[in-house]
């Protein structure tokens, strides 16, 4: 797997902060903590730094193969460590909004029966199952929102349930989710999944006992191990640093267009409501489709970045894999609830940033993308994939993200996506079986 660095310079938050990153060796062969990381600052009374992962497509775009690289690297580990015919029965469950995508190409390596992430979404008339809560991050409560009540009950008794995520911290939140599935849905066999374990010993061991305490078997993956050491006052320190100023403006403003793709019905957009492995044909299908149709759109010699929307980061994903298969020079991300900080110093990965207003109804809580341009996408043309329940009035609005990505002379492409609702998928799943 190619790593993706946008600076090997030293690390800017270590050099002026004294936070350090520090691999233990441990891992996945050819995987380095330092490919797979850079450290960056939020805005968070709670947790001051943030790890960004340079192959997981969220703040940095990343060329699609890089991401699904990694992905597939994690998923090998996860069989080499349970063995294919248990990767195949298992579930999946991915973690939002970062991990969402990354889960689902790593249900995909595995060929696993079916895979589900939480969300933060709620829209009128969608049960939620389950809920847990995520401390140190700025959207706390994840949503079990599936649309089969036992999409997650296990088929057999050893079932192993595989949840990934892009970073195990402390494994509270992990814990906290098999915490809430047992609770209702009873089953033993666990894996934590993540690009990086950043656990102290002391961590990994009441990781142990929460999980003897629990009576299941949780073991954990990584394609890298390592530890953060904090100064004791960052989070001051980071709170009253001035992040540089968001939404640059280009002297000329560029154009923006909306397609409205086709989408097979029955065939779900992603894992939100549930995704299984007789899903994957139609689907794959759909983003190749989909991909045709953008590309006739677009400039085929500029380089190109497509731009997720928060939890819709496979799809997104898929159609840029096309792209770059189509020659499109491509990057991927999606945008993001957290407000880090931007700083244009070498040895910082979030050089550039935009906020824009929600273009769901969170009207006091503004959404961010990261960079777009960069050193191996400069000066992109975008497209920007959202579901319906995103394509609203704030989407084109001043100061929503159309307007933001164009005032900085991108051009952008904005592809609508008809999302599967939990009712719909629901029934679609019920006319399958008969």
């Amino acid at each position: 797997m190619s790593s993706h660095r946008i600076d090997r310079e030293p690390d800017w938050v270590t050099t002026r902060f004294g936070v350090q990153v520090a691999s233990d060796g441990t891992g996945c062969a050819g995987h380095e903590l330092r490919d797979l990381v850079v450290l960056g600052l939020r805005h968070n009374r709670r947790r001051a730094h943030l790890l960004v992962s340079t192959v997981l497509g969220k703040h940095i775009p990343t060329p699609p193969g890089v991401v699904r690289g990694a992905a597939d690297a994690l998923g090998a580990a996860i069989t080499d460590q349970i063995g294919a015919d248990a990767a195949r029965d298992s579930a999946v469950f991915g973690f939002a909004e970062t991990a969402t995508g990354l889960g689902h190409c790593v249900a995909q390596r595995i060929s696993a029966s079916r895979y589900l992430h939480s969300t933060r979404r709620q829209l009128p008339g969608v049960v939620v199952s389950g809920t847990f809560e995520e401390g140190h991050s700025h959207a706390t409560t994840h949503l079990l929102q599936p649309s089969d009540p036992a999409f997650l009950d296990a088929a057999t008794p050893e079932e192993t349930l595989i949840l990934v995520d892009d970073e195990i911290s402390t494994g509270t939140t992990a814990l906290g989710a098999i915490e809430t599935i047992v609770a209702t849905r009873p089953r033993t066999r666990f894996v934590v999944a993540s690009l990086v374990d950043m656990r102290t010993p002391d961590q990994r061991a009441e990781c142990a006992k929460a999980a003897a305490d629990l009576g299941v078997e949780v073991s954990y993956v990584a394609l890298a191990h390592g530890s953060v050491t904090l100064p004791p006052t960052l989070l001051d320190d980071v709170w009253e640093l001035t992040s540089d100023d968001l939404n640059p403006v280009a002297p000329e403003r560029a154009d923006a267009a909306t397609l409205t793709l086709e989408w097979p019905a029955g065939t779900p957009d992603g894992g939100r409501h549930g995704f299984e492995r007789s899903d994957s044909e139609a689907f794959h299908q759909a983003t190749e489709a989909a991909a045709e149709r953008i590309a006739h759109h677009l400039d085929p010699q500029r380089p190109v970045v497509v731009i997720g929307h928060e939890e819709l980061m496979y799809a997104p994903l898929c159609i840029a894999e096309c792209l770059e298969l189509r020659g499109f020079v491509t990057g991927y991300q999606t945008t993001t609830r957290s407000p880090a900080q931007v700083h244009d110093v070498s040895g910082y990965p979030l050089r550039r940033g935009f906020r824009f207003v929600a273009p769901e109804s969170d009207p006091d809580t503004p959404r961010y993308i990261y960079n777009v341009s960069s050193n191996a996408f400069a000066d992109p043309q975008v497209v920007v994939v959202v579901d319906t329940p995103a394509d609203t009035p704030e989407l084109r609005a001043p100061g929503g993200l159309l307007d933001v990505l164009t005032a900085a002379g991108h051009p952008v492409t904005l592809a609508v996506l008809p999302a599967t609702g939990q009712a719909q998928r629901g029934g679609s799943r019920e006319a399958a079986r008969r």
